[in-house]
C-alpha cells in the first residue's frame, strides 16, 4: 500500500501548479514537447503569488539608523563674458 502525502498543503500546491500549467499550455495552442516549460512557468507564477500574500515581518522597534549628512550646497554664479 502506498501512503499519500501527510501534508495536504504540498498536495494542494502540486494540484494548483498542475492546473495552471495545463491552462497555460492550452492557451498556447497545446504545443507538443513543452510540458516541463509550462510546469516551471506555472510553478514560478504560483510561488510568486504565495510569496506576495505571505505576511511581512514586523519592523524592529530599534531606532532607525541616522541618515548620512549631505554635503552643503554651493552657490555657483555664472561668469559674465
Amino acid at each position: 500500500m502506498i501512503a499519500k502525502h501527510s501534508n495536504p498543503t504540498v498536495e494542494s500546491l502540486r494540484h494548483q501548479i498542475e492546473v495552471r500549467a495545463y491552462l497555460l499550455w492550452e492557451r498556447s495552442g497545446r504545443p507538443m514537447g513543452c510540458g516541463q516549460d509550462y510546469w516551471l512557468l506555472a510553478e514560478k507564477e504560483i510561488l510568486g503569488e504565495l510569496k506576495n500574500k505571505a505576511p511581512t515581518r514586523k519592523k524592529s522597534m530599534a531606532a532607525p539608523a541616522p541618515k548620512a549628512a549631505s554635503a552643503p550646497k554651493r552657490n555657483v554664479k555664472a561668469k559674465k563674458k
